[in-house]
């Protein structure tokens, strides 16, 4: 019952829902190609599933952003995501059970949290520190964590009905990937002596990463329309 417990809920719940604007973004694009019947099973268990990676991934999360090239390949895989998810699917899923579609929609959403929250966790990890007891600080991640669940489903959920309406946030959902991908580069302790630390270095890594997915994923959009076609 310590204000300053209180205070570290609600500066857990706070970090998690301003992070969670990617997270929505990221299962709304990875759930878009299933069934209506399956996107809320898609968006529940892929946000769930990448909850409990950022619960284990705040008992290493020091250590982690010490590793060189971590950094350097979560940059790599966030890309790559990225421009699948500009590819249109082929609309033969005649051999391609429900099920499975599924499956591969939460993996690609717990694939993309775990990249991105390599850095968002040690915010948390911080604030849960100023609790000021050790042994409640994990309770506290979890609790936090979970508090913002409904808030995540809720914005993927809204994201979907957008995208349904609006295309082009499938573009440019795509292009914040990228844009992630190209400062988590700039970021890792490899790059750090080639790179100037400054704010306009990672604005300008993040144009590229964007870019880079909207062209990729333009062309291959492109070559699989007209091989379809």
């Amino acid at each position: 019952m310590h204000p300053e417990f209180w205070l570290a809920v609600g500066q857990i719940v706070m970090i998690d829902i301003l992070l969670g604007g990617d997270n929505a973004v990221v299962i709304a694009l990875a759930c878009r190609n299933l069934p209506p019947e399956l996107r809320t099973k898609g968006i529940v268990w892929g946000t769930a599933g990448a909850i409990a990676l950022r619960v284990v991934l705040i008992f290493f999360a020091m250590s982690l952003l010490k590793l060189p090239y971590l950094k350097l390949v979560g940059a790599v895989l966030l890309l790559w995501i990225g421009i699948k998810l500009l590819v249109p699917e082929d609309d033969d899923h005649g051999n391609l059970q429900a099920s499975d579609r599924l499956l591969g929609a939460i993996k690609t959403i717990i694939v993309a949290d775990f990249v991105m929250s390599v850095d968002n966790v040690i915010g948390i990890a911080g604030a849960a520190q100023g609790a000021g007891h050790e042994g409640h600080q994990m309770p506290l991640v979890i609790f936090g964590l979970l508090v913002s669940i409904p808030i995540i489903v809720w914005g993927s959920t809204l994201v979907l009905k957008l995208m349904d309406r609006f295309p082009i946030i499938i573009t440019a959902g795509g292009m914040l990937l990228g844009w992630i991908a190209g400062t988590l580069a700039v970021g890792d302790p490899v790059a750090a002596p080639y790179v100037p630390d400054a704010a306009s270095t990672r604005y300008f890594a993040g144009a590229l990463g964007a870019m880079l997915v909207l062209v990729v994923g333009t062309v291959l959009a492109r070559r699989a329309d007209h091989a379809g076609a």
